[in-house]
């Protein structure tokens, strides 16, 4: 009766065709956002009405990326800190707070792969792999709830991996941070769904980025993978900007906790 009650005097079509998909007036940090899929889900919430603070570590990368953005008729703001640095994040995120506005959606996209057989894998890689993969989730998620916590609101959306639920050869570090960030998405959960806020990941298949460039261009594992994925080929970035809509916006006003995996199907089969 409560979300009936709530969408009674939104006339239908504008319910169905907007409401529940509509950004506007909202502020999005996309953690990651100079290319892949930190870029294509920051111009997708803002073609669907959000301002976008876009975050990397390159201000020339990051500048180039908002003038683009920004060229499309989209607000945008740049954020170049490191989300790996503890104390940065904390002093940055405050300073987005003040000067451009309250945080109401965070997208953690920051990451990065190395491929190696386990044996052989390096310690500082091992450090810096969880440092960009796992650390950063839980810096620029606790800082942004800080602030979200007392408005009572908020969207937090940590992106995940089919690694999260899989295994592959010369990739185990990642797959341990990647089943980290699903576990951590519950965690926050538990912890922050009282105050108001939905923190959920999106865990995305196997797509055409610039961090799988080596396995796109590479035959024998595009065959294995299109063999492999029910929907028999790679993603597109773009695919991924619905499911990031979807968990940003109020049609999933009673989502937490949950890992929304955007993979073709790979993880339903053996």
């Amino acid at each position: 009766m409560e979300i009936v009650s709530r969408f009674r005097d939104i006339p239908r079509e504008e319910h169905l065709s907007s409401s529940l998909f509509d950004l506007t007036g909202m502020r999005a940090l996309v953690t990651g956002s100079g290319q892949g899929i930190g870029l294509a889900l920051a111009e997708g919430l803002a073609q669907h009405g959000a301002e976008i603070v876009l975050n990397g570590r390159s201000a020339d990368k990051v500048k180039t990326t908002a003038d683009a953005l920004a060229a499309k008729g989209y607000k945008v703001h740049s954020a170049v800190f490191d989300v790996t640095d503890h104390a940065a994040v904390a002093n940055r995120v405050a300073e987005i707070e003040t000067k451009i506005g309250a945080i109401d959606i965070l997208i953690n996209n920051a990451g990065m792969q190395f491929r190696m057989p386990l044996e052989d894998f390096p310690a500082d890689k091992w450090d810096e792999l969880l440092r960009t993969n796992i650390s950063s989730v839980f810096f620029v998620g606790q800082a942004v709830a800080r602030h979200m916590i007392p408005r009572k609101r908020g969207k937090i959306i940590n992106i995940a991996s089919v690694q999260s639920e899989l295994a592959r050869t010369n990739i185990a570090p990642y797959t341990a941070t990647k089943g980290a960030v699903r576990n951590l998405t519950r965690g926050m959960c538990a912890d922050w769904a009282k105050h108001g806020l939905q923190v959920n990941s999106i865990a995305p298949g196997y797509f055409k980025t610039p961090l799988n460039q080596a396995l796109v261009d590479n035959p024998e594992f595009s065959a294995w993978l299109t063999n492999r994925t029910p929907a028999g080929r790679w993603g597109d970035v773009g695919e991924l900007v619905g499911a990031a809509v979807f968990l940003a916006g109020p049609a999933s006003s009673f989502v937490n906790g949950q890992t929304l995996y955007v993979d073709g199907g790979i993880t339903t089969c053996l």
